[in-house]
């Protein structure tokens, strides 16, 4: 088991993830991939769990999480607070290790990825491609964005601490029913909702002063036209690629 003491990052999610549960609901062409790249596990660790998106049908699936608000909107199955730098687990107690968009949340990168690798001989990761989402237009309406994401980690970090076997292109339909960042690529009016930017972690973090402008621009450019003529395409496209990565590692 891990050692050392991890500052929780409670806070950020018991402020942030009160919508979830409604906002953030599993994406079906996703938790296709996801149950597909876990087929044959039966002992699953949820590491970052939230409210237990994407957790397939297994025989043990058990979900980490520090939040206490995100556990307490978890559908079912079995939960402990806890942090990736640190699992409350033996090693190689289960069969795989999942986490979907949480490693760019943890204190200690390295150390979660190996704890990951020291409790399950398999690793299934959702991580977004940091400069594929940059070319994301939303970017445009929010420059910290950008700060923010170069400082995630794309395959080539995840690749560093785990032994990557496959990566996956997480192709985004544009009737997208999971609230992520990129989710409104081709229905740009949802972001002016605010529960979807509560659902957001870059969103919701944000100084609300920028927040506020930048919703503002977009709101100004959609009635103006601008938005529809620099973008417009969009709106009948069926699928994007703004990054987002499902990394298989470990052992097949």
């Amino acid at each position: 088991m891990g050692t050392g003491t991890i500052k929780w990052g409670m806070a950020r999610y018991d402020t942030i993830g009160t919508g979830y549960s409604t906002q953030r609901l599993p994406e079906p062409s996703w938790q296709a991939e996801i149950d597909d790249a876990l087929s044959g596990c039966q002992r699953i660790i949820n590491v970052g769990a939230g409210t237990g998106n994407y957790e397939p049908k297994a025989e043990t699936v058990v979900g980490v999480e520090p939040s206490a608000t995100m556990l307490s909107q978890r559908r079912s199955g079995t939960s402990v607070q806890g942090v990736a730098e640190a699992l409350p687990f033996p090693d190689d107690s289960f069969d795989a290790a999942m986490g979907v968009l949480t490693v760019h949340h943890w204190s200690d990168r390295a150390a979660g990825l190996n704890e990951m690798r020291r409790v399950a001989p398999r690793q299934v990761i959702f991580v977004f491609e940091p400069l594929i989402a940059h070319n994301f237009w939303l970017t445009n309406y929010f420059g910290s964005m950008n700060d923010t994401e170069t400082n995630a980690p794309g395959v080539e970090d995840i690749g560093e601490h785990l032994h990557i076997t496959e990566v996956r292109t997480l192709w985004i339909p544009n009737d997208c029913c999971d609230g992520v960042a990129a989710a409104y690529w081709g229905r740009p009016e949802a972001y002016l909702d605010p529960a979807a930017q509560a659902s957001m972690s870059y969103l919701s973090m944000m100084e609300p002063d920028e927040r506020a402008a930048g919703i503002a621009r977009l709101a100004d450019d959609l009635k103006s036209g601008r938005w529809d003529h620099e973008h417009g395409h969009l709106r009948n496209q069926d699928k994007a690629d703004y990054g987002y990565r499902l990394v298989i590692a470990g052992a097949r």
